[in-house]
């Protein structure tokens, strides 16, 4: 206490300065319209820009929650497409009987780790089989491929990258209807392309051209965009050159995907395994 009079006593003349200078600026505000106005407008803007920042910090705050919502709300989006559903049409004579009915589902699940400078990438979601993930189902973004499901705990799922040398995806040329193989590695390390292989040469190949999925496997639906051809590795002696396709999913930014079960699995597969066993 006495340390704090010696203080007051000390710069009595400052505080005195203070004192007097808020109550003159007070009256002066308080008797002149026109500087009353001046300090109005200063504090509006004041509180204004303060609220401004203050909201905008808050926005920050919710886009994780925004995200998750935007995600799900893609998801239902994409269980309407059209390549969703099957075509269970029945038609005789000039009768045609339309049913549609929905094959492929989507389930949409965050990214919780990834890499993509490997030769084998892979990467984790916080989906697994209580969410309805299972083994071998397809997996894309919001732009393009992601890859397929490897391993699947209760909450967990780790998914074999397209970036990763296991991997093998349907894919056809847009333009041509000519379809191969999208794999990556075998020297082509880069992150941002794949190859597309077993087209043979005398399909016409243009830079420009677009990749999509075939629909011959079960894992995606077809038409589902991969990326656009930017160039052609011709191997001397062989009918079939090696496609170079920028890829249209950013392995290094993935938040979100979505996981598609594909509800004819099962009985496509069976079909198929039959037909091999009886040759």
């Amino acid at each position: 206490m006495r340390n704090l009079w010696l203080l007051l006593s000390k710069y009595n003349a400052f505080f005195l300065f203070i004192i007097f200078f808020a109550i003159s600026i007070t009256l002066l505000v308080r008797n002149n319209s026109f500087q009353r106005s001046g300090v109005l407008n200063s504090s509006n803007q004041f509180i204004g820009e303060a609220y401004s920042r203050i909201n905008k910090f808050q926005s920050y705050l919710n886009l994780a929650k925004v995200n998750d919502s935007l995600a799900a709300e893609n998801a239902r989006l994409r269980n309407q497409m059209k390549n969703s559903f099957f075509d269970d049409s029945i038609e005789q004579k000039t009768v045609k009987d339309t049913v549609a009915r929905q094959q492929y589902v989507y389930i949409v699940a965050r990214v919780v780790n990834n890499s993509v400078h490997q030769k084998d990438n892979y990467l984790t979601i916080n989906r697994g089989k209580r969410h309805g993930i299972t083994k071998g189902m397809g997996v894309i973004s919001s732009s393009g491929i992601v890859g397929i499901v490897k391993d699947v705990s209760n909450n967990f799922a780790t998914i074999t990258s397209l970036l990763n040398n296991d991997t093998k995806i349907s894919a056809s040329i847009s333009e041509s209807h000519a379809f191969g193989s999208l794999v990556w590695g075998e020297g082509n390390y880069n992150p941002q392309t794949a190859l597309l292989q077993d087209i043979p040469n005398h399909i016409i190949i243009k830079r420009g051209q677009h990749v999509i999925t075939s629909g011959y496997s079960t894992l995606f639906p077809a038409n589902l965009q991969i990326g656009t051809i930017i160039g052609v590795r011709n191997k001397g002696g062989e009918s079939f050159p090696d496609i170079v396709v920028k890829l249209n999913t950013d392995f290094s930014t993935l938040q979100y995907v979505y996981v598609i079960r594909n509800v004819f699995a099962l009985e496509k597969e069976s079909i198929e395994a039959h037909s091999k066993n009886n040759e």
